[in-house]
Parts: C-alpha cells; sequence; structure tokens
C-alpha cells in the first residue's frame, strides 16, 4: 500500500472536467457536512479520466477515475477564485488508488471510467458494480496550443477532522468543448443525487487529451470561521499525521 502522505503525480491523462447545475439543490447540499457551505451557485462538478499507462505515474499504474461532488463557498483555491470542493463520490478502476485515496479521507469505491473517442464525439461512461452509472456526450475540438495552468482545492474528512488538499493541475484543452448530454442512468444509486437539471445548464469544463496534476503531500486541517458565516475565510492548520 502507498503511504498516503506521499504525494504522487500523474500526466498527460485524458480528462473530461465540468460542472452543472443540479436537479435537487436540496439534496446536494445535504451531502456536505457540517462546518462547510455549498457555494451559492450550487453547482455540482465531476471529472472523469483515464491513465492509460503506467509510465504516466509515479507511482499508481494505469487506472481510471470518476470523482464528484459539491461546489464549496470559503475555500478557494490559492489563486481567491477558483472555489473549493467537497469529494462525495470518488470511483476508481485500481484498488492501489482506492486504498491511497481512502487514506487521505476521499469516499473511494471501486468502478471504472471509459472515454470512447469517434473524430470530435466522446462518450464517457463511469461504472459501478458493473453497471453504467453516469454517462455524457461531447463535442470536442482539436487539442489547443492554450494551457489551462492554476490550482484546485479539495475538501475531505478524515478522522473527525476536515482536511484540505491542494492539486496542482496543467492541462491542454480543446480549443472547442459542448456537452451534449449528461445521464445519471441508476435512480436507486446515491450519486443520483447529483444528477443535473433539465434543461441541461453548464457551469465552465473542458476536455484534455493531455491533462497533468499532483497529489499534494502537505495536507492541513481546515477550522471553521468563528463567525458561521459562509463568507468568512477558514482557518487552515497542519495535518499531524495520517493514517
Amino acid at each position: 500500500m502507498l503511504d498516503p502522505a506521499v504525494p504522487q503525480l500523474v500526466v498527460n491523462c485524458r480528462t473530461l472536467y465540468f460542472s452543472w447545475l443540479p436537479a435537487d439543490p436540496d439534496a446536494v447540499a445535504a451531502l456536505v457536512p457540517a462546518g462547510l457551505h455549498p457555494h451559492p451557485d450550487g453547482q455540482v462538478f465531476m471529472n472523469q479520466y483515464v491513465v492509460d499507462d503506467a509510465s504516466q505515474t509515479s507511482g499508481f499504474g494505469a487506472y481510471s477515475l470518476t470523482y464528484l461532488g459539491v461546489t464549496l463557498a470559503g475555500v478557494d483555491a490559492p489563486d481567491g477564485v477558483t472555489p473549493g470542493g467537497w469529494w462525495t463520490h470518488y470511483v476508481t478502476s485500481s484498488e492501489l488508488v482506492r486504498r491511497y485515496a481512502l487514506g487521505r479521507g476521499a469516499p473511494a469505491l471501486t468502478g471504472d471510467t471509459t472515454i470512447a473517442v469517434n473524430g470530435h464525439e466522446l462518450v464517457t461512461e463511469t461504472t459501478i458494480d458493473g453497471a453504467p452509472v453516469i454517462r455524457a456526450r461531447v463535442r470536442a475540438g482539436e487539442t489547443g496550443h492554450t494551457v489551462h495552468n492554476g490550482h484546485h482545492r479539495y475538501v475531505t474528512a478524515l478522522h473527525g477532522r476536515l482536511v484540505s488538499s491542494i492539486y496542482p493541475v496543467v492541462a491542454e484543452p480543446s480549443t472547442s468543448f459542448e456537452i451534449e448530454s449528461v445521464e445519471f442512468l441508476d435512480p436507486e444509486h446515491p450519486v443520483y443525487a447529483l444528477r443535473p437539471e433539465n434543461p441541461l445548464t453548464i457551469g465552465w469544463g473542458y476536455y484534455s487529451p493531455r491533462g497533468s496534476f499532483a497529489y499534494p503531500g502537505g495536507l492541513t486541517v481546515l477550522d471553521a470561521p468563528e463567525s458561521g458565516s459562509a463568507d468568512a475565510p477558514y482557518a487552515e492548520r497542519p495535518l499531524p499525521a495520517l493514517g
């Protein structure tokens, strides 16, 4: 098992990353734990990616992953603009990645993600227990020359503490991008609570055939602001130990 305190690098994975407005904002807000606040716009985010070869990682090997969650208020990325997120579901094909992520507080479970490309048409699918639960259809252009770089912040719960992780990201998005549909296929699965509204309203997103990021080594504990306001900043302190 990989030590969850050790950082890991993933390069040049195929990535579809976007957000939407949910059909049931109250159900989505209920997934956020006490001490955190959903962002006022109520957006849900999802990242589906595939690592095709072990040479693209520092220790994970080849794998696929889908994570979804709720956009947060008061815990922005280091740029002070990009909102942080709370992971509600974290689905990976790799048992090694699953154990590593669980050690960081991610709600990890086993499943598969595929990205099928036919010219400018993409179909992504996430399966859990062998059954498809999410499918997206996308139109994407050629790989562009403009690089998207920055950081994302994700919050998890570990040993009763809210833990913050800052993920550096570098990606080469396609020149054009359109989400045609997002289907949540199993009304009985808990992930169905995150389904998009109809008509579909997309907040932001991109497809990149070459996306790179790192699982950070330095995690921090978040302490809720004393005022309890969703706009007040959270205090951060070092996480004593992972395990």
